[in-house]
């Protein structure tokens, strides 16, 4: 797996991760997050090779296939890049009206972007 991929399944965990099952959430981390590799996790685990690889395939299948449903980190990313246009517009044409930053302040930080 890429780290292009492994980045996208980091993402996709932080939004679907509790519909995983345990192992498959662990092994998910291991690999993607913490860029173990199978042998290390299975050593780690005391499982097979077989048992991690198959728990990843799973997991990342069943990741994707929540997102098709969902769509909720495509619309995450929808709405991040939308209130980065709303800042920099603010910042440029408003920058002296506090209350409106502060607004635009506070719905980004309900979103958890900084």
């Amino acid at each position: 797996m890429d780290l292009a991929k492994k980045n996208e399944i980091n993402a996709l965990l932080g939004f679907y991760q509790p519909l995983l099952t345990d192992k498959q959430q662990e092994y998910l981390q291991d690999y993607c997050g913490d860029d173990y590799s199978i042998i290390e996790i299975a050593e780690a685990h005391g499982v097979s090779r077989q048992a991690v690889s198959d728990n990843l395939n799973r997991g990342v299948e069943l990741l994707e296939h929540y997102e098709g449903a969902l769509h909720l980190w495509a619309d995450y990313q929808v709405r991040s890049a939308v209130e980065n246009e709303l800042v920099a517009y603010v910042q440029v044409h408003n920058s002296d009206d506090y209350p409106l930053r502060e607004l635009v302040r506070r719905l980004v930080d309900l979103e958890g972007n900084e």
